[in-house]
């Protein structure tokens, strides 16, 4: 019996939609492939919402090659075109190390934007956004961001003045410090050397390599870099992956979507605490990746990008079709209503420790055109 109420209450739609789950999440750690040289994987985000300076600058455009940690940290104005933005990027990153062939970003409307999408379209660069609300895709741009932002608070606090005046000294100071996960410092790893500031004259100067030894260090430092970050993932995978639990699905399947990410923001019809936790059920129509989905959204939900992790996913075990909407039952006054036996669908016995319960499966009639099934106990 215990059996069937569980598998009862798991087809209960009302319980997918409003029953908040109590295990770990979904969805393995997958990270992307190492790059092979350097500049050409990036990653790129948006730091907003700044104080403004006398210039006029709100937001940092924040800018990593994923190979060797360099950033390059680029004040703006939240209000840029798109026009401004690709004569920026262009400016600070293509003249300088060439066009990259992947750049990871999150679905900023701006980088979704069908000006940038076509620039990098025409210069042979992919794109390859996050997923809808799982900003765990862009990972090596939101630590750099957590860096920076810690940086400008203790120049400002103890320099005062405007940040971006602060910038180029911070983008200078995190391009030459030690990163753990390549074990050097990021100008190190892209110019071969540590960059000559008054603490390393004397150890810049001493260690001259020129001609074919150049090159070989350069390939052998790069070789080192990626065997590094190839160490750093594998205990950054095992240590994300005791917090979570495979999850995978086919297409066709039905599943739930959870909404609990956008509590305080109007999506999906609904406001307020009292919310269900998920919505649909909605249909998987096509699997991207290892962990994303694409689901076959309503049309009413259409402003919303369909691919989603699968950490937000959740198998529907409801079978539509006997789901009674509640409006469609006649109850009296003592919330009662009427039901008529039609048929016996199945007879079987419940066996207990000391007693044996004779139980019979019947198909119902509601007298609104719906049929139930339902256990009977023949006493």
């Amino acid at each position: 019996m215990k059996k069937d109420i569980a598998e009862y209450v798991g087809r209960c739609l009302t319980c997918a939609r409003v029953k908040a789950e109590h295990q770990k999440p979904s969805g393995l750690l997958e990270q992307p492939e190492i790059p092979l040289w350097k500049w050409e994987q990036i990653a790129m985000d948006f730091i907003t919402k700044l104080p403004r300076t006398s210039s006029g600058h709100d937001t940092i455009w924040v800018i990593i090659d994923r190979l060797t940690k360099s950033a390059y940290f680029l004040p703006m104005r939240e209000t840029f075109t798109m026009d401004k933005l690709a004569r920026l990027y262009i400016n600070e990153i293509v003249v300088r190390h060439g066009v990259p062939l992947s750049i990871i970003s999150d679905r900023d409307s701006r980088f979704t934007s069908r000006f940038w999408q076509s620039l990098q379209k025409s210069l042979g660069t992919q794109l390859n956004l996050s997923t809808a609300y799982h900003p765990q895709t862009d990972g090596q741009s939101e630590r750099t961001m957590q860096t920076l932002e810690d940086m400008l608070r203790t120049c400002v606090l103890d320099f005062g003045g405007n940040w971006d005046s602060h910038l180029p000294l911070i983008e200078f100071s995190y391009n030459n410090r030690d990163h753990s996960s390549i074990g050097r410092a990021p100008f190190k790893a892209l110019y071969g050397r540590k960059c000559r500031s008054p603490i390393c004259w004397s150890e810049v100067g001493d260690n001259r390599i020129t001609g074919p030894e150049l090159i070989q260090d350069t390939t052998d430092k790069i070789a080192q870099i990626q065997q590094r970050l190839q160490a750093t993932r594998s205990r950054q995978k095992s240590y994300a992956d005791k917090r979570r639990k495979p999850l995978e699905f086919q297409v066709g399947d039905r599943v739930m979507l959870k909404v609990s990410p956008w509590k305080g923001v109007v999506r999906f019809a609904k406001k307020g605490k009292l919310t269900p936790q998920y919505v649909g059920p909605f249909e998987i129509i096509e699997r991207i990746g290892p962990v994303a989905y694409r689901l076959s959204l309503p049309d009413e939900l259409s402003g919303v990008h369909d691919v989603f992790h699968v950490s937000n996913l959740k198998k529907c075990l409801t079978d539509e079709s006997l789901v009674i909407p509640l409006e469609e039952i006649q109850v009296d006054e003592q919330l009662h209503f009427i039901e008529e036996p039609l048929e016996i669908m199945d007879r079987k016995v419940k066996q207990l420790r000391r007693s044996r319960i004779p139980m019979v499966k019947v198909r119902w009639n509601s007298r609104r055109g719906h049929e139930l099934l339902g256990n009977v106990k023949i006493t």
